[in-house]
């Protein structure tokens, strides 16, 4: 079990690191977004390419943060009934869900998609539209993003099994209270970015926490 533990230490550890990188792709796709918005309105002109590799940046955020999502208990849970059984039993039914649910649905996305990424790479596949990108590596995402998730999903049945056997604690317990805008902006000051930037997040934030505290006022 020990053994066990130490690898699903390692996998937590490669998804922090990969939802830490992926987070910047939140800053640079508001840059490029931004960026796009101004070239049009001062010069009357624009690139396909642009357009596109914002939802390049979209895809990457979710797909590569989903592992990391995972990690950090950060995935809507539906536990109306469930939350009304012992931890024991909720721990058990998540085993369940992991063996039967998750990791046979992330196989049969990768089996699934995998070809369609070969023969994408092969063919050098581009947009249909004028100056578009080539289209393999945002295809790439989804087998990458999606192994990301399986792995994941195996360290937190090692963590689950372990907290049964008494190995190590609550796996579930959610590992941290910052909203995603709150870590961006803590990576940016880590890393000395202009405060005009650092000001763009925070204001994000607020009006993200504005909409939340509507909805649960509702």
């Amino acid at each position: 079990m020990q053994g066990l533990l130490r690898l699903s230490r390692l996998i937590d550890a490669m998804n922090e690191r990969v939802g830490s990188a992926a987070i910047w792709l939140v800053l640079i796709a508001v840059l490029v977004s931004a960026a796009n918005a101004i070239v049009r309105k001062v010069f009357d002109t624009g690139s396909n390419a642009f357009l596109e590799i914002q939802w390049y940046f979209f895809a990457g955020i979710f797909l590569l943060g989903a592992g990391y999502t995972m990690l950090r208990q950060g995935h809507v849970k539906i536990d109306v009934v469930l939350g009304r059984f012992p931890r024991r039993t909720q721990i058990k039914v998540e085993i369940f869900g992991i063996l039967f649910f998750l990791m046979p649905f992330v196989y049969n996305v990768i089996d699934l998609v995998w070809p369609l990424v070969a023969q994408a790479y092969e063919s050098g596949e581009m947009s249909e539209n004028a100056g578009g990108l080539i289209r393999w590596p945002v295809y790439a995402l989804i087998p990458l993003g999606f192994s990301l998730l399986g792995l994941q999903g195996v360290s937190e049945l090692i963590k689950r099994i372990g907290f049964l056997l008494g190995s190590c604690t609550d796996p579930t317990l959610a590992t941290h209270n910052k909203t995603a805008e709150e870590e961006l902006a803590e990576e940016i000051r880590m890393h000395h970015v202009a405060g005009e930037v650092v000001d763009m997040v925070e204001v994000a934030d607020g009006m993200a926490a504005d909409k939340r505290e509507k909805r649960n006022g509702a």
